[in-house]
């Protein structure tokens, strides 16, 4: 058995045709759309200043955080967050998903 963490930021798994990572846009969109802030949000949510700056800056965050965000703004996840195309070659990660890209 395979035992994994899932982190939202850079999924490794190969989908469709390339790799795909986390992308926030939706939520700071939601967060306009209810006259609140990064400040406001993190009170609400229970989640750290320095964690929402992570997710500004793209970066990794773990499955914990987005349903604390969803429980505050009492949402669903894709309300939040979408899978955008990860613009690196697979032959530029090594080892993505343990798997092997010729089979």
């Amino acid at each position: 058995m395979i035992v994994g963490f899932l982190y939202i930021s850079i999924i490794s798994t190969k989908w469709g045709n390339g790799l795909r990572k986390a992308c926030y846009k939706k939520l700071w969109k939601l967060l306009i759309d209810k006259d609140l802030n990064k400040k406001m949000l993190a009170e609400m949510s229970g989640v750290s200043a320095s964690t929402l700056t992570k997710m500004s800056k793209g970066e990794s965050v773990n499955v914990d955080i987005l349903v604390k965000i969803c429980n505050a703004l009492d949402c669903e996840i894709q309300d939040i967050m979408e899978l955008v195309p990860l613009n690196v070659s697979i032959n530029d990660v090594s080892n993505i998903g343990g798997g092997n890209d010729n089979e």
